[in-house]
């Protein structure tokens, strides 16, 4: 930024109300020179010449980043806690039936709570609190005092925010649940039915293996069991929470109620002091922030908002409240299918394999994290106790409440769709071949089910014969008798 550049909008308000919370993903600066976009380090500036420099205002920057930018509601948020009122109801009262001011003024009181010494407004037409061609919104609800329509993603004390992006609206227009739908329909009943119980299967496996824990026996079981009941699962609730939470950790670490301690993640592999990634919310603000979650969820819910965003904001707003001591990375891939299915688009009775998508691209899914948990990092001041556990010494419960979640909502939209097209379409495959080749080898030997079945397993992973050491396993067969089930799987599948 060159000297005489000064910062405006959003960046702007940080600047000249001294707001602890993080820069937006936009920062519009305005001095001399060409009108330019920057990109660098994954964030935008947008310089502008001095024609559209706005007043030297909250009021100023303000107008200047409703009409200009996408809207970052940490900023908002602490704007409004801090900026004089008095001087928003003037600005206000002097442009009544303006887009800008309007909207300004029901953020405000949506925020807050309070209200502006200001009568309704008049007849004029509505006007979306957040500009959807620059913010992923949800359905608007009017607000007859305004004249605005309440098209935000959550409520007023917990509401992050998703902005445009290209990658978001090719998403968004690639319709990938329709694709499901049609592979789904055009699907063998008796096919299909397998494919999902494998699919479950591997849900679990993959949520389990993000974990570096192995799924098996009844651990394994409990996981696929909740997973089928993901549509009728209520998250409204504390209780109904503690009680999924019990459902998928082993019983000794079942939760009687949401954690009382101060938790974070990170490693101690250099060996001297454990190493913090990620601070988590403080013991005595996790009660109001999951009552708000709750808030938000059912704000979002039955088609208020694209399904894909709705699960990005639902799932990793949870990890990053990380209520439990046990089972939050769990539960937070199970609201991803929890909130897929209700939304109905997944088709039902499917479920995507989410969870073997983000075991492909972990690198990915840490990046996704860390999208929140570095930004936030520098603005949370801890200690090391005596005890050597962390104790937070500042007001935090904000960061959780409004953060960007852009980048996770696009990374779940890349892993719904790799999933679909890969995990979903591999094993409908599969499946279908895997049936087509058993009815062949049991029209050539009436060989016991389990027996088949592991000849064709075998078969089809070594592209349509049995490998001389595994040739050992079905020494009740004669060297003709392979050949010929060999070949009967290779017409059935139409191998080379």
């Amino acid at each position: 930024m060159e000297t005489k550049d000064k910062l405006i909008g959003q960046a702007g308000l940080i600047q000249k109300l001294g707001l602890k919370t993080p820069q937006p993903a936009t920062i519009s600066i305005c001095g001399p020179g060409a009108r330019r976009t920057t990109i660098e380090n994954g964030r935008t500036t947008e310089k502008f010449g001095p024609a559209y420099t706005p007043d030297d205002t909250v009021a100023g920057f303000l107008k200047f980043a409703l009409r200009y930018e996408p809207l970052e509601m940490n900023i908002l948020a602490a704007t409004f806690a801090v900026a004089e009122p008095d001087d928003l109801a003037m600005w206000i009262r002097s442009e009544p039936n303006g887009a800008y001011a309007r909207r300004a003024w029901f953020l405000y009181e949506w925020f807050t709570g309070r209200t502006l010494d200001i009568p309704n407004a008049g007849t004029v037409a509505y006007t979306p609190a957040l500009d959807p061609d620059r913010n992923v919104v949800a359905k608007g609800i009017p607000s007859s005092r305004h004249k605005v329509l309440d098209n935000l993603l959550g409520v007023p004390a917990f509401c992050p925010t998703v902005r445009r992006t290209e990658r978001l609206n090719a998403f968004m227009a690639s319709e990938i649940d329709r694709q499901a739908r049609d592979l789904v329909s055009s699907c063998d009943p008796d096919i299909l039915a397998r494919a999902v119980n494998y699919l479950y299967t591997k849900e679990t496996k993959s949520s389990f293996e993000i974990e570096h824990e192995s799924a098996s026996g009844k651990k394994a079981e409990r996981f696929v069991a909740a997973l089928k009941s993901a549509s009728s699962f209520n998250p409204a609730s504390i209780p109904g929470l503690i009680d999924l939470q019990n459902v998928i950790v082993d019983p000794r670490y079942a939760a009687s109620g949401l954690r009382d301690f101060q938790n974070f993640v990170g490693d101690n592999s250099g060996g001297h002091r454990e190493v913090v990634h990620f601070i988590c919310p403080r013991p005595e603000d996790l009660e109001p922030l999951m009552s708000d979650w709750i808030s938000m969820t059912g704000r979002l819910k039955g088609g208020a908002a694209d399904a894909v965003t709705m699960a990005a904001l639902v799932s990793f707003a949870f990890v990053f409240l990380h209520p439990f001591d046990d089972g939050n990375g769990r539960i937070h891939r199970f609201l991803i299918h929890h909130i897929l299915s209700t939304e109905k688009f997944t088709p039902p009775e499917i479920l995507f394999p989410v969870s073997a998508a983000i075991v492909r691209d972990r690198r990915g899914y840490d990046t996704a994290l860390e999208s929140f948990s570095k930004v936030i990092q520098p603005f949370v001041e801890w200690r090391w106790t005596t005890n050597k556990e962390i104790e937070v010494t500042n007001e935090t419960a904000d960061l959780y409440r409004y953060f960007d979640a852009t980048a996770i909502t696009e990374f779940l939209y890349a892993k719904v769709e790799d999933t679909v097209e890969k995990d979903l379409r591999e094993e409908l495959d599969y499946v279908g071949r895997f049936q087509a080749a058993l009815a062949a080898v049991m029209d050539v030997i009436d060989m016991p089910d389990r027996r088949a079945a592991l000849f064709v397993n075998l078969s089809l992973q070594n592209n349509g014969s049995i490998s001389r050491k595994k040739r050992e396993l079905f020494s009740e067969l004669s060297d003709a008798d392979v050949e010929a089930l060999e070949q009967a799987i290779a017409e059935a599948v139409e191998m080379p």
